[in-house]
């Protein structure tokens, strides 16, 4: 019961992370069918399938424990798994699979390519000293060391590369956040710069029109005129400000999304040719963008990008605005997964419609089309 128990957990597990870069866990398991490799050589007596089928409740355990959790088991996890190889090679010359199984893990126990080495080649020594007593084929030994090896040195590779694009991602959430905080901080400067001295004005100018209603109300009414006029010129200079503040967010977000995926190895190319957008209008565009590039970055495996936002008319008085965002990567993703569906929703609200074309192995095409009121 546990160890179904341990399965299920893995599978909900396994279908949450779906930005994990290597295979399924569960898909590891298919290699325990090596463990029965004697049927087909007619290995004679049963007593090494029942040793074998024994010695998988253990490992399943062991592994599930290790996978379920995503947490560390340390050099105890692998000796462990070599323990269950070194146990059950006298009942079945491919029990060397439980020692793949530990110079998988080694690397994710130990830091660096050298001690996960290291400790593989002990443990190998260790099976090569057993297979040589019990005057097992030498053949063993040499498989043995390829697979270990290679299991080992890939795993650390992998490893190394799930570290670089956590670092990756941190500094991208860092870099939008210290983006934020000096917008905020520029949009803090302008207003009051802005606002501080027209308010100043139009304080004076008011005051100077109270003062002179009564002796020359020729006067107060060109100061009245005049507080009018820069209460209109203020208003206008506010629009101007919000306005660079909503281009700012969307050009952001294609800065940030050109800096990701180039990072990554993906040339990205962006055409703009859309003018002032209204705000909710602006931060669907944003969002769009930032997910789209995501996307693109975790799952697309692209090497080329383009984002493209153009305005067409809607009608005799309205406009809509529309981007695509395509590549040629793997395709395969639709709406309801990858992130997709917020944003679908988010456009219908708005009224408008998001397609995707994604195709297996010819790229995606995704278009948001958003109307602009008139």
């Amino acid at each position: 019961m546990k160890i179904l128990e341990g399965l299920q957990r893995l599978c909900r597990v396994n279908a949450q992370d779906h930005a994990r870069p290597e295979w399924p866990p569960l898909l590891w398991l298919v290699y325990l069918g090596f463990l029965f490799m004697p049927l087909t050589w007619g290995e004679p007596g049963w007593r090494w399938l029942w040793a074998t089928l024994l010695s998988l409740p253990v490992f399943l355990t062991l592994y599930l424990r290790y996978v379920g959790k995503r947490s560390s088991s340390g050099v105890l996890l692998v000796l462990a798994f070599a323990l269950l190889c070194y146990a059950l090679d006298p009942f079945n010359p491919f029990a060397n699979t439980y020692l793949t199984y530990a110079a998988v893990f080694a690397p994710i126990a130990l830091p660096g390519l050298l001690r996960p080495l290291l400790l593989t080649a002990a443990l190998l020594a260790v099976l090569a000293i057993e297979v040589l007593l019990l005057r097992q084929p030498p053949l063993i030994i040499a498989i043995s060391v390829l697979l270990c090896t290679v299991s080992c040195i890939g795993n650390a590779f992998v490893r190394d590369r799930r570290a670089q694009v956590a670092a990756l991602q941190l500094s991208q959430e860092e870099v939008r956040r210290l983006a934020a905080i000096a917008e905020r901080e520029r949009i803090g400067r302008d207003l009051h710069d802005l606002l501080g001295h027209t308010l100043s004005l139009v304080a004076i100018k008011g005051e100077l029109a109270g003062k002179l209603i009564s002796r020359d109300p020729a006067a107060a009414g060109r100061e009245i005129a005049e507080v009018t006029q820069i209460a209109r010129e203020a208003l206008a200079q506010v629009r101007t400000a919000v306005t660079g503040m909503r281009a700012a967010a969307l050009a952001g977000e294609l800065a940030s999304a050109r800096a990701l995926l180039e990072s990554c190895g993906v040339e990205l190319s962006c055409r703009q040719a859309a003018g002032e957008l209204p705000a909710p209008i602006e931060t669907a565009l944003a969002m769009i963008v930032r997910e789209a590039a995501t996307n693109i970055q975790r799952h697309a495996g692209a090497t080329r990008a383009t984002v493209e936002i153009s305005s067409d008319a809607v009608g005799d008085h309205g406009t809509a605005v529309a981007l695509c965002v395509s590549d040629n990567g793997r395709g395969g993703i639709t709406a309801r997964g990858n992130g997709l569906a917020g944003i679908g929703e988010r456009v219908r609200t708005l009224g408008g419609t998001l397609e995707i074309d994604s195709p297996p192995g010819a790229g995606t095409v995704l278009r948001a089309r958003l109307p602009v009121t008139s």
